[in-house]
């Protein structure tokens, strides 16, 4: 094996074609190039010589990148040898939810000073609204693979199939409604629904059953796992369920 503290030459061969280049050869070669490596940049400019590479290589892809005579492969396992963390496809992950919780936050925070030039009590209620609106438009990108995944949990969509393709419309409607401070009687009810199911179902699934499930909080192709923190956000759209119906 070779030892890549020492060794800082690499030919990366990829694919870059006039109306194409590889996205991955990108990367790769950016990667290298910050971590100090000069790189042989061997392009693959048709169809014909990347198969024809291929073949000769026995590889399946490109990029493939060599360091000191060594084949170390494409752009995931030449970041991987450079000691670099790589995500396997089905390992779950708090992220996208995360990113989409501060992007609420940050938004009300921004529109609360832009108009009144300070925060106020609306922020907490406006954050939530503004949450379960974005969580809704994660949903309905594609509203089968939510529905199908969501199933598989939700107490009342696994008697009713129709409501995990109504779910996401709902929780937009509420979101909508709630963050414009209208029809309280109609949003409060839907938050109370959405968000007491939710909460009840999450609980039973994975702290009673024990099961280890994907969350469809933000979509059917997500790989946030199902836990403590969808719990929350089903009490947080309750909790605000019953604080548009106190107010009235």
């Amino acid at each position: 094996m070779i030892d890549l503290t020492t060794e800082r030459v690499a030919t990366v061969h990829r694919m870059v074609r006039e109306r194409h280049v590889c996205p991955y050869g990108l990367k790769v070669l950016h990667l290298l190039k910050s971590e100090g490596y000069e790189v042989d940049d061997r392009h693959l400019t048709s169809a014909e010589e990347t198969e024809a590479f291929k073949a000769e290589h026995g590889v399946a892809t490109t990029p493939q990148v060599w360091i000191g005579g060594e084949r170390i492969g494409g752009y995931e396992a030449t970041k991987e040898r450079l000691g670099h963390r790589v995500r396997a496809k089905d390992e779950t992950t708090y992220r996208p939810v995360v990113a989409l919780f501060a992007v609420a936050l940050l938004l009300v925070v921004a529109a609360q000073w832009s108009f009144e030039g300070v925060l106020d009590r609306r922020l907490v209620p406006s954050f939530v609204a503004t949450s379960m609106i974005l969580l809704a438009l994660q949903k309905l990108k594609d509203v089968e693979s939510f529905s199908t995944m969501f199933v598989g949990y939700d107490l009342l969509a696994r008697r009713f199939v129709p409501y995990a393709y109504a779910y996401p419309y709902l929780e937009a409607l509420a979101g909508v409604l709630m963050l414009a401070g209208v029809l309280p009687l109609v949003s409060g009810p839907l938050a109370l629904v959405i968000g007491g199911v939710g909460a009840t179902s999450v609980f039973k699934a994975v702290y009673l059953e024990k099961r280890e499930l994907k969350c469809a909080c933000v979509g059917g192709d997500s790989n946030v796992p199902l836990g403590f923190v969808s719990l929350l956000e089903n009490v947080f759209m309750l909790g605000m369920g019953v604080w548009v119906l106190a107010a009235l």
